[in-house]
C-alpha cells in the first residue's frame, strides 16, 4: 500500500522546469544599463551648458564685430571715393585728430558730462514723483496728462532761446534743456507701469486693510521698476543730446560748443571728434543703467537672459 501512494504521488507531481543557461555575451551588451543612460545625459546636458557658454560670448562680442566691419567699410569707401576730408573724413583721420586736439575734447566733454548728469538727476526726482502721482491719482493723470503730452510735442530747440533770455549764457541753459528733454519719458513711464496694477487686486488689497499708499509703495512701485528703467536708457541719451543742443547755441564750453567752433573753421574731423565722444558717453551711460537694471530687477530681466544665452 505504501508503495502504491508514493507512486500514486510521483505521478501527480508536476513536471520539473529545465535548467536555465547562463546569458550570452551578446545579449548583456544588448542590455542598456542605467551607468550608460546617465552618462549620456550628462554628456548632452554639458554640450548644451557648453553651446551657451559660446552663444553667450558671442553676443558679447557681436557689437564689436558690428562696429568694427562699419568702420573698415566706412575707412575703404572714403578712400575709394576719394572723399573730400572736409566733407566725410575718414576714421584714421579723425582718429588723429582726437589724439591732436585730447585736451579741450577732455576738458569739454566733462562740462557736458557735468551738464547732463545733473539735468539727468533732476529729470529722475521729479519724473519718478510726478509719475507716481499721475498713475496712482485718476484726478491728477486727467488734469495733468494732456498738460504733459501737449508741453513734449514743443521743439526743444524753441525753448533754448527763451531759456537764454531767463538765465543768461552758461550751463544753466544746457541744465535745463537736458532736463526738460529727459523729464518726460520719465513720467509716463512710471505712470503707466503704476497704472498696469490690475484693479482686481487693488479690491483685494483694499478688502484686506491695505491704505492707497499702501498699496502704491508695494505693488504699484515694483510693478513700475521695469518702466522707470526701460525709460532711464531713453532718457539718458536724451539728456546729452538737450545739453549739446544748447551748448551749441547758448554755451561758453562743452562738446556742442566745441563742435560749433571746429565747424566755422571748416575742421570737420574735429566735429566727427565730438560726436565719436559724445556717442562713447552715450553708450557708457546706458551701460551702466542696464547694469543697475540687471542688478535691481533681476526677476523681470532674466527671460531676456535667457533668450540671449538661447537656454
Amino acid at each position: 500500500m505504501q508503495s502504491e501512494a508514493v507512486a500514486t504521488l510521483l505521478t501527480d507531481a508536476p513536471p520539473s522546469k529545465p535548467a536555465e543557461l547562463p546569458p550570452t555575451k551578446s545579449q548583456i551588451k544588448s542590455v542598456p544599463t542605467n551607468d550608460g543612460m546617465l552618462d549620456s545625459e550628462l554628456a548632452r546636458d554639458a554640450a548644451i551648458v557648453a553651446a551657451a557658454v559660446r552663444r553667450r560670448r558671442f553676443m558679447r562680442l557681436l557689437p564689436w564685430l558690428v562696429i568694427t566691419g562699419l568702420l573698415l567699410l566706412w575707412e575703404i569707401g572714403v578712400r575709394l571715393f576719394d572723399i573730400p576730408e572736409f566733407v566725410l573724413p575718414a576714421p584714421t583721420v579723425v582718429a588723429q585728430s582726437m589724439a591732436k586736439w585730447w585736451s579741450p575734447i577732455v576738458s569739454n566733454a566733462l562740462q557736458t558730462l557735468k551738464t547732463t548728469l545733473i539735468g539727468f538727476a533732476m529729470a529722475n526726482v521729479l519724473g519718478l514723483a510726478l509719475g507716481v502721482l499721475v498713475g496712482s491719482s485718476t484726478m491728477v493723470y486727467h488734469g495733468l496728462y494732456p498738460l504733459l503730452i501737449a508741453f513734449n510735442s514743443i521743439p526743444k530747440v524753441a525753448l533754448v532761446p527763451i531759456l537764454v533770455i531767463w538765465c543768461g549764457i552758461g550751463t544753466l541753459p544746457a541744465v535745463l534743456t537736458s532736463f526738460l528733454i529727459s523729464f518726460f519719458p520719465i513720467t509716463v513711464n512710471v505712470a503707466a507701469g503704476i497704472a498696469t496694477v490690475e484693479p482686481e487686486l487693488r479690491d483685494v488689497l483694499r478688502a484686506l486693510g491695505a491704505r492707497p499708499l499702501k498699496i502704491v509703495r508695494k505693488v504699484g512701485l515694483p510693478r513700475s521698476m521695469p518702466y522707470y528703467f526701460a525709460s532711464l536708457k531713453i532718457a539718458i541719451t536724451s539728456s546729452f543730446l538737450g545739453s549739446i543742443l544748447a551748448e551749441t547755441i547758448a554755451g561758453q564750453s562743452g562738446i556742442g560748443h566745441l563742435m560749433i567752433v571746429a565747424s566755422s573753421r571748416f575742421d570737420v574731423p574735429l566735429v566727427f571728434a565730438g560726436v565719436v565722444v559724445t556717442a562713447a558717453m552715450s553708450v557708457t551711460m546706458y551701460t551702466i543703467a542696464t547694469i543697475i537694471e540687471t542688478r535691481t530687477i533681476s526677476w523681470a530681466t532674466r527671460s531676456q537672459g535667457d533668450q540671449a544665452t538661447g537656454v
